[in-house]
């Protein structure tokens, strides 16, 4: 187990500095991405991608996790199924895809194998799995073109493929089986080259993985090794912090680049090989960092266009793994703070958001916060940009990435950073200023951005604070003026506290104050001073992807010039 002295100590102050977080790919770089893809259709290109054709794998890895039981099924029916999207196995056209963006991803991936290993017997799952490889070959295995050989994708299929290779080649036809083995090779050797092309995170690691799987699997492979292990490592050294959080900053993403490493880990464990260190160090990091964000219930909270992981699926992850750790209290670059005391835990977001180059559908959520009491969660945000069913409005997807769809404030109906059109986030937040403290009486969070600061000319300082036993949580808004005065007279805000499901809100007699009875029967008394306090209703993603009905507390109010201040208290009542 990860020793929490060693990882987890506490800073009493700390400025985090987004460096060139609003630009882009610059205009070189997308020209250079283009001339990279246009290569792949040139004889070059296809004489790169000849070689030894492998009679047979070397070995087959497990698959430490579990899938997804209601999409196996539904392959055993003959549907695909992703995110709310079904179709038919049988009308599904790759060669004139009419599916969203996600479904083709999960098609190509192959990730689907493991939901079908997962319900079914290998009799039963074979038919189905080859169906759906004869297709795919036909479509793709001799045209190198996106989105199937995108190296993402490539990567992550060579793990899919070799760990459910009974499902793939168990057939008599020496034709199809010989197809398909020479396609994993040429997949390889295409992604060996372009690896370091995708963006820093779980897309490059998952190139990388499947590079360093394939050289350990295909015969003639471990000449290689030791160049395909150095490479991985470099991507991983790019796409994670010190701390262990990703650079995207999105759970998801961290939960992905973990089950990547488990299943290039169980890659070497095939071959009774030890996997590199600085690998396994990686993934003792990445580990407590996950858990830093997991609540009460042992699920993830809603971070980065992410839905709230059951603790169920995220244990059965976690114990894969084989990573012993406590959840990391301070994520100083990864940006998420924890604040735990009786069955209380608290998760904020405490950084600027991820750097516009490194992800699309970052959120605009600085300082914004989620709170449990035990297995029921009472304040959320409301999450899933980037997970909700494929029913969900695109108009309303966006909107789940704004300031208002987080438990914060915000000016002038505004996000505390821009976001684009094209899904990346442009200007805003550059710097957070973060002081936290501990004692007996119970742990401290002061922290501002300077997102509102160019626009408006305030500054947003939020403190919170929770009480030892956990049953008492006082918090403190405030807009502070920066720079040159502004000619208007007084800046609407709006504090947002979107509430978790199943939590029934009362408001008081005053008007100041709300009642919230929680599913399991505890009762909070919130109640606020510096701006009038209204009920209204909200959304939350689920970790099917489904948006259910729920309420949000808004503190309203309008700041004059020279700033203003909000206090606020959620104390439980039994």
């Amino acid at each position: 187990m990860s020793d929490p002295k060693e990882t987890d100590s506490i800073d009493e102050g700390k400025r985090l500095i987004r460096l060139g977080g609003d630009k882009g790919l610059s205009l070189s770089e997308r020209i250079s991405e283009r001339l990279h893809r246009l290569t792949w259709r040139t004889p070059i290109h296809g004489l790169k991608l000849k070689g030894r054709h492998p009679l047979k794998l070397t070995a087959v890895p497990d698959d430490p996790f579990l899938g997804d039981v209601k999409r196996g099924h539904a392959l055993l029916d003959g549907n695909l199924s992703f995110r709310g999207e079904t179709l038919a196995i049988a009308d599904i056209n790759l060669n004139k895809p009419d599916f969203s963006r996600a479904f083709g991803d999960h098609l190509h991936s192959f990730a689907w194998l493991r939901d079908l290993s997962t319900v079914a017997t290998r009799a039963q799952a074979t038919p189905v799995a080859e169906e759906l490889m004869r297709r795919w070959l036909d479509a793709h295995a001799d045209k190198v073109s996106e989105p199937a050989w995108r190296a993402d994708l490539w990567g992550r299929r060579i793990l899919f493929w070799t760990a459910h290779a009974p499902l793939i080649l168990s057939s008599t036809d020496l034709v199809y089986r010989s197809r398909m083995l020479n396609t994993l090779a040429r997949g390889a050797r295409h992604i060996d080259r372009g690896a370091d092309k995708m963006a820093p995170g779980a897309p490059r690691v998952a190139a990388l993985c499947g590079v360093v799987a394939a050289n350990l699997l295909i015969a003639g492979g471990d000449a290689r090794r030791g160049s395909t292990e150095s490479a991985l490592i470099k991507a991983l050294s790019a796409s994670v912090f010190d701390d262990g959080g990703s650079v995207a900053r999105a759970p998801l993403a961290q939960l992905d680049i973990i089950m990547l490493l488990t299943m290039v880990r169980e890659t070497y464990d095939s071959r009774r090989l030890e996997p590199p260190a600085a690998l396994l160090e990686i993934l003792n990091r990445m580990v407590p960092a996950l858990l830093g964000v997991s609540h009460g219930d042992k699920g993830l909270s809603s971070w980065q266009g992410g839905g709230p992981v059951s603790g169920e699926t995220l244990g059965q992850i976690l114990d894969a793994t084989g990573v012993r750790a406590r959840p990391l209290r301070q994520a100083r670059d990864w940006g998420y703070q924890r604040l735990a005391a009786g069955p209380a835990v608290l998760i904020m977001d405490a950084a600027p958001p991820p750097v516009a180059r490194l992800v699309e559908g970052g959120c605009a959520s600085t300082l914004a916060f989620e709170f449990s009491d035990g297995a029921h969660r009472l304040v959320v945000n409301c999450g899933g940009a980037r997970t909700a069913v494929v029913q969900l409005p695109a108009a309303l997807a966006d909107g789940l990435r704004t300031t208002a769809a987080h438990s914060t404030l915000i000016v002038g109906d505004s996000n505390s950073t821009a976001i684009h059109p094209d899904g990346t986030l442009g200007r805003g937040v550059a710097e957070v200023e973060l002081a936290r403290q501990e004692s007996d009486a119970g742990s401290r969070i002061e922290a501002s951005h300077d997102g509102y600061a160019r626009r408006f000319g305030f500054v947003h300082r939020r403190q919170l604070v929770l009480g030892a036993d956990g049953r008492d949580l006082r918090g403190e808004d405030m807009l502070l003026p920066v720079g040159r005065r502004r000619k208007i007279a007084t800046t609407a805000f709006a504090i947002r506290f979107h509430l978790g499901t199943g939590v029934r809100v009362s408001p008081t007699a005053d008007g100041m104050a709300a009642l919230l009875r929680m599913p399991g029967g505890a009762l909070w008394q919130f109640r606020c001073r510096g701006g009038m306090l209204a009920i209204e209703d909200s959304l939350w993603i689920d970790a099917d992807g489904r948006p259910q009905s729920t309420y949000q507390l808004v503190i309203t109010g309008e700041s004059p010039a020279g700033g203003c201040s909000v206090s606020w208290a959620l104390k439980r009542a039994n």
